[in-house]
């Protein structure tokens, strides 16, 4: 284990462990929508604070999906979860692949919610300027929220947002980070997985929409999965927050009740 522990907090008491990984834009309360109406019965999810955001806010690191993923693993021992689920929003969603990447045999479900694939997510030069750029620009970050959500979402809303994002990060973790999730490639390491992932895309992102997820996830992942909000664009634990709970928990808990090895494959059948 290491000294670094991320921040975290733990919701429900139920037997199935789930990981919730935020984005670039938000620490951990990118959740809020969404926390009152989780099952905390069947599931205990560990909320975190990704290094550079939140309580982890001053956290010195690389400020990389793999070191991401080496910190979620040691909070899964410390937290004495052998085998958990995960789900990871946009850039969470690429440290979450990098998990099951590392250490396959302890994933049991994974779900990426408008994730970033696994070869991470090439921008033209005028693009990438307004993304780098966004780890100080507050227009920036703002007309990077409105793209990805189809222009169709309230001024006051796209504000808060904004302010949120500033309040929550530090302006060099999140220009740090970009580096990573954009231009890391490990897909080949989660080419042909078995672990049951989904994939949850709202209809009114354009960049990491359902027809990027059949190019890249449902490839790699064996056992994938696609559900499209149509009601939602980049942000669906904002826009669509009771479709996203439907789409997740439902995915989440299709196993329960079917044995399985501990690398997520189904048993063999019996021979005759």
């Amino acid at each position: 284990m290491t000294a670094f522990i991320l921040p975290h907090e733990l919701l429900g008491d139920g037997p199935h462990k789930v990981i919730a990984v935020h984005g670039w834009f938000a620490d951990r309360s990118a959740y809020a929508p969404v926390r009152a109406d989780l099952d905390a019965d069947a599931f205990q999810y560990a909320l975190v604070d990704l290094r550079g955001y939140g309580e982890a806010k001053g956290a010195v690191g690389s400020y990389t999906t793999g070191e991401g993923a080496a910190d979620l693993l040691d909070l899964a021992d410390r937290l004495g979860w052998e085998r958990f689920s995960l789900v990871g929003h946009s850039m969470g969603g690429s440290v979450a692949q990098r998990v099951v990447a590392l250490a396959p045999r302890r994933v049991r479900r994974l779900v990426g919610v408008s994730p970033v694939p696994a070869c991470g997510l090439p921008l033209p030069p005028e693009q990438w300027e307004l993304f780098a750029s966004a780890a100080h620009l507050a227009d920036n970050r703002r007309a990077i929220i409105d793209l990805t959500t189809g222009g169709a979402r309230p001024a006051a809303w796209l504000d808060r947002m904004v302010a949120r994002s500033f309040a929550c990060s530090d302006a060099k973790a999140f220009r740090a980070w970009l580096d990573s999730w954009a231009r890391e490639d490990f897909h080949t390491r989660v080419a042909g997985c078995r672990v049951p992932a989904l994939a949850v895309v709202g209809a009114l992102d354009p960049a990491l929409s359902a027809g990027l997820m059949r190019e890249t996830w449902l490839t790699w992942f064996v056992r994938g999965e696609l559900v499209e909000l149509p009601g939602a664009g980049h942000y669906a634990a904002d826009e669509a927050p009771l479709d996203l709970i439907r789409a997740v928990e439902d995915f989440l808990r299709a196993d329960e009740g079917t044995a399985e090895t501990a690398d997520g494959q189904p048993p063999a059948e019996a021979a005759p």
